[in-house]
């Protein structure tokens, strides 16, 4: 499995970002796929995970109404739409994907977002 995220850029507070993973080599009718952010000086943390076949997405509470998943299933492609953006969300965001259950063992590079006035 292969993942390539791009999209982080730097952008007010208030703003928003849309990143993108294309996703190969998964198998889609059994893969959740997920977004993971890692701030300076914290621990990783999950931000939204897709199983793939059904679109069901979970949401972390911190970015509720604010983060949308989506996927477009012809090019194996998630995307995580970021509105409002805080400066907590200030992170580096890594795609992940795995077998439902174990989204977290294939990861792609980071991309790094930066709010920040």
């Amino acid at each position: 499995v292969q993942l390539q995220a791009s999209g982080g850029g730097s952008v007010q507070p208030g703003g928003s970002l849309r990143l993108s993973c294309v996703a190969s080599g998964f198998s889609a009718g059994y893969y959740t796929l997920g977004w993971f952010r890692q701030a300076p000086g914290k621990e990783r943390e999950g931000v939204a995970t897709m199983q793939w076949r059904s679109g069901s997405t979970y949401y972390a509470d911190s970015v509720v109404g604010r983060f949308t998943a989506s996927k477009a299933s012809a090019t194996n492609t998630m995307y995580l739409q970021m509105d409002d953006l805080k400066p907590e969300d200030t992170a580096v965001y890594y795609c992940a994907s795995g077998p439902t259950g174990a989204v977290q063992r294939y990861w792609g590079q980071g991309t790094l977002v930066t709010v920040s006035s």
